[in-house]
Order: structure tokens, then C-alpha cells, then sequence
């Protein structure tokens, strides 16, 4: 198979969650995720959006910044029959959790997957730290690389656990 430019271009803009963690993550919020609002931040392809609908989730908000990405997150949720469940916005994910927080949209879970090598996962758990986006007893599950050590707490939230899988860790945070 042939790639082409666009192809190849994309692939570098979007690292999708593997079917490892991915499984791995859905296991971790197996009590969670039905009829929870679900915010999947960096949301790349869509699939752990969709993958949360298809568990039960009442309401999935998939932020993602790409306008070709929106576009076929859009595609999937269209041919997945999820409009009414699904919303897809087009930002960047600190402007939306502010936006979120002063306009009273709050989670029960909110996924982020941000650029492995890029400083965009503090910047976001700091900003769902100081902002009301996140639930009461809700949980925060950021998806790193592995060799990125993120700090045991924030102001409220506590990283409870650490789950690795090769080049990639699932923390948990939950407020408290």
C-alpha cells in the first residue's frame, strides 16, 4: 500500500490510543462510564470517544484542535448514529476547559492523550485543576509517555494510580 503525503502527514499530527491501552482504559472505568458525561480531550481519531458511547457513556464532548480531524470525527459519529450523544468541538483543550468551567460544563470523566513530547499535559491537568469542570467523585486519566514523570498532586487532584504499558502510562487523578 502506497502512502500518500496526506497520509503520512496525518499520522504525524495523530498518535491513536493502541488497542492495548485503549482496552486497558475502558477496564479501569468499567464501574464509571455508564450514563457518565465523558470529556475526551486531544481527541485525534475519535475512537475513544466513540469507544465511550458504545460503553454507556450519556453524553461524549470530543475536543480536538486539527480541522481535518474535527472533520472525520464528525464522519464517525454521523455513521456510528451518536448526534444526539456526541458533540465535537473545535479548539484547543486548555481554551476549552476554561471555557468549560466558567460556563458550568462539568464531567465525570475527562481522557486526555496531548503530544507525548510536548508540555500541553500540565498545562491542561493544571487548568482542569483550577476550573470546575470535573465532577464531584469524577476521575481524570491523562495518557503520557512513559518516561514523563507527572507530580503525585495538584492543588485538588491526587494521582492515585499509574498503570504502564510499554512506551505508554495511564495516570489516574482524582480530586480530593
Amino acid at each position: 500500500m502506497k502512502r500518500t503525503d496526506r497520509t503520512f502527514s496525518r499520522q504525524k499530527t495523530v498518535r491513536p490510543t493502541t488497542g492495548k491501552v485503549r482496552e486497558a482504559l475502558f477496564n479501569i472505568l468499567r464501574d464509571r462510564i455508564r450514563d457518565a458525561k465523558f470529556l475526551d480531550l486531544y481527541a485525534g481519531t475519535g475512537i475513544i470517544g466513540i469507544e465511550a458511547l458504545k460503553q454507556g457513556a450519556s453524553e461524549v464532548v470530543l475536543v480536538e484542535q486539527t480541522k481535518g480531524s474535527v472533520k472525520s470525527i464528525h464522519e464517525v459519529i454521523t455513521k456510528n448514529r451518536f448526534t444526539d450523544k456526541a458533540r465535537v468541538i473545535e479548539q484547543k483543550a486548555v481554551s476549552y476547559i476554561k471555557w468549560a468551567g466558567d460556563n458550568q460544563f462539568a464531567f465525570d470523566i475527562i481522557f486526555l492523550d496531548p503530544p507525548y513530547h510536548s508540555d500541553e499535559i500540565m498545562l491542561v491537568l493544571s487548568a482542569i485543576d483550577s476550573t470546575p469542570v470535573l465532577k464531584e467523585g469524577g476521575v481524570v486519566i491523562a495518557e503520557h509517555f512513559a518516561k514523563r514523570v507527572l507530580p503525585e498532586k495538584f492543588h485538588n487532584l491526587h494521582r492515585t494510580k499509574d498503570y504502564k504499558y510499554g512506551d505508554s502510562v495511564l495516570s489516574v487523578y482524582e480530586p480530593g
